[in-house]
């Protein structure tokens, strides 16, 4: 008997694997395994470790895999315990098949146990009655001991928590050596190790990082996958990551706060893989990535210098003889000449040979009438446009493209305008009215948009997972060169009329978290889209009604930078098309004094509110509904200038407007009496104010119940009205009640919220509580310096207020 039951025999991808079957073997059936992840220690001899482990134990399993059987090394340990019981007589040699593979020659003539297609428990049964050790039932998995379990995870399955867009690629090749120096890298790396992928377009980053995760997914319990592409893109997945980790800032509409609290968990947690996918620089990242931790990040990119972050791992095109690999593999040739041949031709680029391998295979090419094929077509190209770029995926783009249907090339043409990543086949196909033909009529019927879907994925033109599509950057670039200037104005038009369709307005102009997580998976969709607008001057009505809501979503979410952005487009866009005086303008503009408002720029915001009053007075006269609404927009501002007259006036008009027109119970009258009250309690007129107040009270309850943010809005009024008259007490339960409200509503960290501590902490000041009325500041200042900045009037004040508490003052 030798010292060790079994020397499992695996190739490096299959190490997962190994470890699994060698954790089965001695935690359930007593034996006891030799393996190089457990045994092979840094600065040990390879080959003697390998000879030692064939030479010690009694039996071999050899893992079985396409990597193994193309493995020397692998061969010779199995033909080693080969000889030693050639007819298998003696159970020496047990092939143990894990991933899909031909097993021919004389490894074919043994039975191995198969756990292709096996979930763990099958797999685990299986295992052990294939090594005649009969089933052992499994124990309990060890308590999670720090940054690495004690038992080794499933293989063939995947984290609990796995964002990951894309599919396995079945005809993944080579990159060992990136894979061992990103793996060596990011185990190396300390806390929150992070490592960027770089390289030129087409050489396969976000393949390799796919790959990795798939390789590694037994080494996590969260594989976290974001599209990094733009700011306002990554912003939005990483908060949305706060639902999948069922934080409770996920309700939260300020979005700062549901990534503040993804960073955070990635901070106090370990054994997670994060995916910053396609980031275009250091400073874009940087905000969002953790700073403890024991987990990873990997960041894919074509920008080079990331020497202040972390240390990249650079991709390049295949090397020569990985391309010719991959296209013998691919369409079965031998012929390694002719390979070589087109794989020079190609550059040896990933992305190029993929497409002519799809072609080839999807048409029954050979390789070399696919060479003279794409010889042809090149210089037929460079003669029709001598400076284009990219000729080389151009070239492998156009020769598939021949081969589509009409279905399949009108669904290429639309996803060359959107986002390239995660495009929703669901939104196209609820869309289809909103599409032209021959789209249309494919979108609404699912068996036509299953077939364009297969006809692009058969010519390795798009990937398909999870119910999206998605499309390779350089595949995108060269659909949108070779479209007309007025096939251009049509797609890029039908993309904003699909997207623009998708996002509805938020109900009662409240947040709601669902309406919140439709932006957040289109809102890469409606940038990529309106970016695609400056070259070809499509829709200007529709972009601008897209940029509005995209800039209500925004400001919703106290983006108000990005907001401010949307509606300053959005004006420019409106006004070119319809001119400055058209009520479109109007409302875009109001908007824009929305945030400028927020902003705490109060001159700007009163230019905006006058310029859309103009408008719309020019337009449906002074009385409409319309103008009511900026009529009292105006009066909060002048009210917050301290002009309490002029403030007064336009509440009085814009009540006045509102009575007339929707009577005396409408909610948006509600809003014209609880301005006018806080006007009236500014110039001292306390019983006016309460009226006002309670009215406005009684309306909104009425129309939305006791638990909207427009009754909190109420009783914070009426809190304030309370206050001044004395009642303290009855102040206090109006504004808890308020701020209860608005945490359901809008969660803990919104600035409507701090606006109601803040007036939790004055009632809690005047009846003597100094300590709860600190830490209301406190928190009231914490909340407007993350929403609002340090420079904004609500956050000096609080400032201004704690300094006095602090020296005696106050």
């Amino acid at each position: 008997m030798g010292e060790c039951d079994f020397f499992v025999s695996y190739a490096t991808p299959d190490e997962g694997w190994a470890e699994w079957i060698a954790w089965q073997l001695e935690e359930h059936a007593g034996m006891s395994a030799f393996l190089q992840a457990w045994d092979f220690r840094p600065g040990s001899n390879f080959v003697e470790k390998m000879d030692e482990g064939a030479s010690r134990c009694d039996r071999t399993i050899a893992v079985l895999s396409e990597n193994y059987l193309n493995s020397r090394f692998g061969r010779a340990e199995w033909q080693s315990a080969f000889r030693n019981d050639p007819n298998g007589e003696k159970g020496l040699l047990i092939p143990v098949r894990v991933g899909e593979c031909d097993v021919t020659g004389l490894l074919g003539q043994i039975v191995y146990v198969d756990l292709v297609g096996l979930d763990e428990d099958g797999a685990h049964e299986k295992l052990l009655a294939g090594i005649a050790f009969g089933r052992a039932k499994p124990a309990d998995a060890p308590p999670f001991p720090g940054a690495r379990r004690a038992k080794p995870s499933f293989p063939g399955a995947l984290p609990a928590l796995w964002t990951l867009p894309h599919r396995r690629n079945p005809h993944f090749t080579g990159r060992q050596d990136e894979l061992a120096a990103l793996a060596a890298a990011l185990r190396g790396g300390g806390p929150a190790a992070v490592t960027p992928l770089t390289g030129l377009g087409g050489v396969g980053k976000t393949e390799l990082a796919t790959e990795y995760a798939y390789r590694h997914a037994a080494d996590y319990d969260a594989v976290l996958w974001l599209r990094a592409e733009d700011p306002e893109s990554l912003a939005a997945d990483y908060a949305a990551l706060a639902g999948s980790l069922n934080l409770p800032e996920a309700a939260e509409a300020e979005q700062a706060h549901a990534v503040a609290a993804v960073r955070a968990w990635l901070d106090r947690h370990g054994r997670w893989l994060l995916v910053l996918d396609n980031a275009t620089q250091p400073a874009e990242v940087e905000p969002f990535l953790p700073r403890g931790g024991t987990g990873h990040t990997l960041i894919t990119s074509r920008w080079q210098a990331w020497g202040g972050t972390a240390t990249p791992v650079a991709v390049d095109v295949w090397p020569r003889d990985q391309s010719v690999a991959f296209l013998t593999r691919r369409t079965g040739t031998a012929d390694e000449a002719v390979a070589g041949d087109l794989a020079d031709v190609l550059g040896n680029l990933p992305l190029a040979l993929s497409q002519a391998a799809a072609y080839m295979d999807a048409t029954s090419t050979d390789l070399a009438r696919y060479a003279t094929l794409y010889k042809e077509r090149g210089e037929a190209l460079r003669a029709a446009d001598p400076s284009g770029t990219d000729n080389t995926v151009a070239t492998t783009w156009s020769l598939a493209f021949d081969h589509l249907t009409g279905d399949g090339a009108a669904l290429l043409r639309l996803c060359a305008v959107l986002a390239p990543d995660a495009i929703p086949l669901d939104v196209i196909a609820d869309g289809a009215g909103h599409l032209p033909p021959p789209l249309d009529g494919t979108a609404a019927d699912p068996l036509r948009l299953d077939a364009a879907v297969a006809d692009l994925r058969r010519f390795s033109l798009v990937d398909v997972a999870n119910g999206t599509v998605s499309i390779h950057r350089l595949v995108q670039a060269v659909t949108r060169d070779r479209l007309t200037a007025d096939d251009r104005t049509t797609w890029v038009a039908a993309a904003l009329e699909l997207i623009g369709a998708a996002l509805h307005p938020f109900p009662h102009n409240a947040f709601d978290a669902d309406v919140a997580a439709v932006y957040t998976r289109l809102l890469p969709h409606a940038m990529a889209a309106a970016a695609a607008t400056d070259n070809a001057g499509a829709a200007p009505e529709i972009l601008g009604r897209l940029l509005n809501h995209v800039g209500i979503y925004q400001w919703m979410r106290a983006e108000f930078a990005a907001s401010k952005a949307a509606f300053e487009r959005a004006v420019a866009i409106d006004e070119a098309a319809f001119g400055a005086d058209h009520p479109n303008v109007a409302i875009r503009i109001n908007n824009l004094g929305s945030v400028l408002q927020d902003q705490g720029d109060l001159a700007g915001a009163r230019t905006a509110y006058e310029r859309a009053l103009a408008i719309d007075e020019a337009a449906f006269g002074a009385d409409h509904p319309k103008v009511a609404i900026r009529v009292n927009n105006l009066g909060g501002v002048l009210q917050a200038e301290g002009d309490l007259a002029g403030a007064r006036a336009a509440f009085e008009r814009a009540l006045a407007i509102g009575e007339t027109a929707l009577g005396p119970d409408h909610p948006k009258v509600a809003i014209r009496v609880s301005n006018l009250g806080n006007v009236l309690q500014a110039e001292g007129d306390l019983a006016g104010a309460r009226a006002a107040f309670e009215r406005a009270l009684a309306i909104d309850e009425a129309a939305f119940g006791p638990d909207h943010p427009e009754v909190a809005t109420d009783v914070n009024n009426l809190g304030g009205v309370l206050r001044a008259e004395g009642d303290l007490a009855g102040a206090r339960t109006a504004y808890e009640r308020a701020l209860a409200i608005d945490e359901a509503a809008f969660g803990p960290n919104h600035p409507n919220v701090a606006t109601l501590v803040n007036n939790l902490g004055e009632v809690l000041h005047a009846e003597g509580d100094l300590a709860e009325a600190r830490a209301a500041f406190e928190r009231a200042l914490a909340i407007w310096e993350k929403t609002l900045g340090p420079d904004h009037p609500n956050t000096r004040i609080a400032r201004d207020i704690l300094r006095a508490l602090a020296d005696g003052t106050a």
